[in-house]
């Protein structure tokens, strides 16, 4: 069983820094996102299903989408923005790397029910998709502060290397990744944790790929439950999450021998949905723990295999050079902005109202009065 364990170690960290890597290589970095993403309490709205469909009502933000080794304006991604929307179930997403012939705007929105938080990433992008072969389909990511001395730069930035960095060394530096990539995970189904991994005691997905990992740096990182020392057999992958793309025309449910699902090249929008509880059942400081009224620091990645080209884990896009504040907002707050707009509506609704009861008495009172005329009696002129 140990064995198998270590086999397990080993295949996950390698695949998970093939696709992870956040060092900081220097370029500027000028901060270009001071107002907080807001995720709102919407219970009972969407389904974790990889559709956007049920998220059109939320508002959004829009970022120019910088690359994360040199976010620099002139490097910014030539489709467009990305629109960040938040609500409460739970929704981040703002690293990205991609390509397009046309102009796209990439959407990242949140919702919470007072139990999970829900997240969607929508971003342009024409249809690609090779079964797998995960660094030849799109990939996501979205990383969380955890410690109070991580930081966005070199994924939690402990100055320890791979030899010394622990729980211990690196204290402090936690941060939280969940990381998505597609290249064997079908379209309109849901990944993430499952039965056989989380009894393994661990945070992979040996079936989509759709993982729950923690780090102290690049060189340190590794699947919930596992480290330096190996399996804790405590860790668990809270992520549930679904993919598709607007090229996709069977919606009754796809399976394996439909890949490669649509044709290359169609153009349409990617979207990424997710769901995670508020709080995990974590005791090794390997996930954010989510706190209704509180703020929490964010980030998000997309990689894209340009003109078909694999990515490595550098290439991707963010919205900021830094962390970004995302807020939980509180059921009471939600009500109170909803309880100034339905007065607003009640006043404008009654006013109307008031109007169309005078105008339906003038109607009556006019209608009265010409009914009356032709009523009276006809009186010759000559009997007068």
């Amino acid at each position: 069983m140990s064995r198998s364990l270590f086999i397990s170690a080993i295949f996950w960290s390698s695949l998970i820094g093939s696709v992870l890597s956040h060092e900081d290589h220097g370029g500027s970095c000028e901060s270009s996102s001071n107002a907080p993403i807001m995720a709102d309490f919407r219970p009972g709205i969407v389904t974790v299903d990889g559709h956007g469909d049920d998220w059109g009502d939320v508002d959004g933000f829009e970022f120019s989408l910088l690359p994360a080794l040199d976010p620099d304006e002139e490097n910014k991604y030539k489709g467009g923005q990305m629109s960040v929307k938040a609500c409460f179930f739970l929704f981040f997403l703002f690293f990205e790397w991609g390509y397009c012939l046309y102009d796209v705007i990439a959407s990242f929105e949140a919702l919470h029910d007072g139990n999970s938080v829900y997240f969607l990433l929508q971003v342009g992008g024409d249809y690609a998709y090779a079964k797998g072969v995960n660094t030849k389909c799109p990939s996501v990511a979205i990383m969380f502060q955890v410690g109070e001395s991580a930081s966005y730069h070199n994924m939690g930035g402990c100055k320890e290397t791979k030899d010394t960095c622990n729980s211990k060394s690196c204290r402090g530096h936690e941060v939280d990744i969940m990381h998505f990539s597609i290249g064997n995970a079908i379209p309109g189904r849901l990944y993430g944790g499952n039965p056989i991994d989380n009894g393994d005691g661990n945070g992979g997905d040996r079936f989509g790929h759709l993982v729950d990992v923690y780090s102290w740096n690049p060189h340190c990182r590794y699947l919930d439950g596992m480290g330096p020392s190996g399996n804790d057999s405590s860790g668990q992958n809270n992520w549930k999450g679904a993919w598709w793309h607007d090229s996709l025309t069977v919606h009754s449910g796809l399976v394996e021998e439909d890949s490669p699902y649509a044709a290359a090249g169609q153009k349409g929008n990617y979207y990424f949905e997710f769901s995670r509880p508020l709080r995990t059942m974590d005791r090794l400081q390997q996930d954010a723990q989510f706190t209704i009224g509180q703020s929490s620091k964010v980030a998000v990645a997309f990689w894209y295999p340009v003109e078909g080209n694999p990515w490595s884990g550098a290439q991707h896009y963010s919205i900021n050079c830094d962390w970004v504040t995302f807020d939980i907002v509180s059921p009471s707050s939600t009500s109170s902005l909803k309880v100034n707009s339905r007065s607003s509506w009640d006043a404008a609704s009654a006013f109307s109202l008031l109007l169309s009861v005078v105008a339906l008495c003038i109607s009556v009172f006019v209608g009265y009065r010409v009914f009356r005329s032709k009523s009276l009696p006809f009186t010759p002129i000559d009997h007068l």
